[in-house]
């Protein structure tokens, strides 16, 4: 692979890593319930008294796998929520022991409702047990699963955030020493991005627009995203000194980006920035938005 080729893709990790993600955990699904389902066709062959079809741990595996592939959008959304620390460490235990069962629950009712149809078209019917054994046996299962997916989607997420640049607010004083302070001292001149080996400053009013994604917000600037561990509302209250505002409940805009805007019947309409981007406009900032750029 070329020098070219391995930036390309990185560019396209970078630009689309829940795409990408999920595809990988598809195929890694997928593949793991294909070797389970094989396994355990072994273990009952080895057994005399077993009655069980050979689509029978074929239907059991693959139906955990899409079981779990159509819980992973809540289940990362969940991890976003309560992302591992040093902090708060008894109530991080009990939110996620309770996100455990939950996973499990829905994990096993998604099974059940998979495979008893497919029984029922061979002329079978599948038992389950919820209040016996069979729950316990299954919750075991998915509590590993459940603490495997929180590990990679933390790991993940730190790898993504040095291969991508992860912002981070520099202090008063070092934001002093690189540039001039505007009027309001909370406004920050520069975000320092650490991006793998490598840390550069990406001055504030070369943000484009800002989305709030979790606990972070993402900094999109000339095609490039840095995100930022902070909130939506946080953030635009330091930046809207430099001339940015908020168009959206998740979205913000730096005024000396827009080249058009669009208006809709509803009150709702789009913002059509210098770059290209198009973006939504919702009717209850629109107001606060003609507001600023009368002002500037």
């Amino acid at each position: 692979m070329t020098t070219d080729q391995q930036t390309n893709l990185t560019g396209r990790l970078i630009q689309h890593p829940q795409r990408y993600g999920y595809l990988l955990l598809a195929v890694f699904l997928l593949i793991n319930a294909a070797v389970n389902a094989s396994s355990v066709w072994a273990d009952l062959q080895r057994n005399d008294a077993n009655d069980s079809l050979w689509w029978h741990p074929v239907l059991w595996e693959y139906s955990s796998a899409v079981s779990t592939l159509l819980l992973c959008p809540l289940l990362f959304w969940w991890f976003r929520q309560l992302p591992l620390g040093l902090t708060a460490v008894g109530r991080q235990l009990a939110f996620h022991l309770a996100g455990s069962l939950l996973f499990a629950l829905l994990h096993i009712v998604l099974m059940v409702l998979l495979r008893q149809p497919i029984y029922a078209l061979a002329g079978d019917s599948y038992g389950f047990e919820p209040l016996t054994a069979d729950f316990f046996y299954e919750y075991r299962k998915d509590a590993w699963a459940y603490l495997f997916f929180l590990c990679c989607y933390t790991l993940a997420r730190f790898f993504y955030s040095r291969l991508s640049g992860e912002a981070h607010q520099l202090s008063q004083s070092d934001d002093a020493g690189t540039a001039v302070q505007t009027d309001n001292h909370n406004a920050p001149e520069h975000y320092l991005v650490k991006k793998l080996d490598r840390e550069f400053l990406l001055r504030s009013r070369d943000i484009e627009w800002l989305e709030a994604s979790g606990n972070y917000v993402n900094l999109h600037s000339k095609g490039r995203i840095y995100p930022l561990r902070a909130t939506l509302s946080a953030t635009l209250q330091q930046l809207e000194p430099l001339g940015y505002c908020r168009i959206h409940r998740s979205l913000a805009v730096n005024l000396g980006q827009i080249d058009s805007l669009q208006y809709q019947s509803s009150g709702d309409g789009g913002i059509t920035l210098k770059c290209g981007t198009t973006l939504a406009l919702s009717r209850r900032y629109k107001d606060e938005l003609k507001s600023r750029l009368n002002m500037g």
